[in-house]
């Protein structure tokens, strides 16, 4: 018996929600808490009589360390699932740490304002020793280590598809598959179509600072980086088809490096398609992408969070898109002496998950992974004191779970390798 407080309601909560209710002996109760807690009492509601898993609503602002605590306090959960924005990682870990509780999230730590000059004063430090220039990266939570160790907890970083589910993979091809590993490609390929000009398929200030970020890949012990959208390649994904995809700075990278250090390169590409690419370089031409408020009619206003409230909200994406994800990683190495390829991946249809659980595919793929570490961790499977990404974790029972979930598994013995 399992009490889960859950950070967050927008579409990928909300499908991790769902899937821990289908877990009821396990997560047997949840407290939702959002900014908007209308959200938390909707989807409440429309899981009443469905579950036996007995669910709550609270209101939080997660930017609040001291509101944070006063909610922890008040519910006492066995862990947070942090499923709200990336901006909001540190103050709920410090918010654990302060009340004693396991955490767990699905993507690492980014600032909400690049422009502040204390921050930017540590992030071009940070630049020079990492040797790459994205606002995102493990180092501002790996540096929690060892207060979570001190205090006996455990803090689980990044567990969705990727991050989450591609370190798995990596996990399971190192575990089972090769003696050593020479070269890891992340492909992650959306072939949905949901009807609009632009749109983006998870939160509009992630997804574009994140695509529009300088692209950087791992070699020969070193970053390499590059200019944004710089390197592109051309794909045939299984269920998918022919797709363009690009080379992108990606937070597993960095830990891979770490967990897999034979490695010889680690890359990462995300397909994109032509029309997305046109719209997101006018509106960077713009200004539109930027963190920097400027005024306007006597107020300011930060041009990317306008922008956000323009575009359609990703968790209404789910009964306009049509067509499959495809997301895997590709290895080149050896077993037993001799040469090896092999790429493990799962496909995704953005329908299938909208009937089940009111969400397209994008939102599923990151949903469900963070309920199966939620599990790993509750059942014991994955509990020790510390910060860890997925990749430092027994992937077996993971991947067992999602194969039960939703999210199986694939595999091709002789795949086309990326160039």
């Amino acid at each position: 018996m399992s009490k889960v407080l859950v950070i967050g309601c927008g579409g990928v909560a909300s499908v991790a929600i769902q899937k821990c209710c289908q877990v009821s002996d396990v997560f047997t109760e949840l407290c939702l808490a959002s900014r908007t807690k209308s959200k938390c009492d909707d989807l409440a509601a429309k899981l009443k009589g469905h579950t036996d898993t007995k669910i709550t609503t609270a209101q939080v602002d997660a930017d609040d360390v001291n509101q944070l605590i006063a909610l922890i306090q008040k519910e006492k959960p066995d862990l947070v699932m942090n499923v709200a924005l990336p901006y909001q990682d540190l103050t709920i870990m410090d918010a654990c740490l302060a009340c004693g509780v396991n955490y767990m999230d699905t993507a690492n730590y980014e600032p909400e304002n690049t422009d502040d000059p204390q921050w930017r004063a540590i992030y071009e430090k940070r630049c020079k020793e990492a040797g790459f220039s994205a606002y995102f990266d493990y180092s501002w939570q790996w540096a929690y280590r060892k207060k979570f160790e001190d205090a006996g907890l455990m803090a689980l970083l990044g567990c969705g598809f990727d991050p989450g589910v591609t370190q798995a993979y990596c996990a399971y091809a190192k575990k089972h598959e090769f003696d050593h590993i020479d070269t890891i490609d992340i492909l992650d390929c959306n072939g949905g179509d949901h009807g609009y000009a632009f749109a983006t398929n998870f939160n509009p200030e992630v997804n574009l600072r994140e695509v529009s970020a300088p692209g950087s890949y791992w070699e020969d012990g070193h970053w390499i980086e590059i200019p944004a959208m710089s390197i592109k390649r051309e794909y045939h994904f299984d269920q998918v088809g022919e797709k363009d995809m690009y080379l992108l700075h990606h937070e597993e990278i960095e830990s891979l490096a770490q967990t897999i250090p034979e490695a010889k390169r680690i890359r990462f590409f995300m397909t994109f398609g032509q029309s997305y690419l046109d719209h997101m370089r006018c509106l960077e031409d713009v200004g539109m992408l930027s963190t920097t408020p400027v005024e306007f009619e006597g107020h300011q206003i930060v041009p990317i969070k306008f922008l956000k409230a323009l575009l359609p909200d990703p968790a209404s994406l789910g009964p306009r898109t049509k067509g499959k994800t495809n997301i895997g990683c590709i290895f080149t190495g050896t077993k037993d002496g001799k040469d090896k390829t092999w790429y493990i991946y799962n496909v995704c249809d953005h329908q299938e998950c909208y009937h089940e659980v009111g969400s397209q595919g994008v939102s599923y793929t990151t949903g469900v992974p963070a309920m199966c570490g939620a599990l790993m961790m509750l059942t014991g499977k994955w509990q020790k004191p510390g910060v860890y990404t997925v990749d430092e974790l027994d992937p077996d029972p993971f991947l067992d779970a999602l194969d039960k979930y939703g999210l199986p598994r694939s595999i091709d013995e002789n795949p086309v390798l990326v160039p």
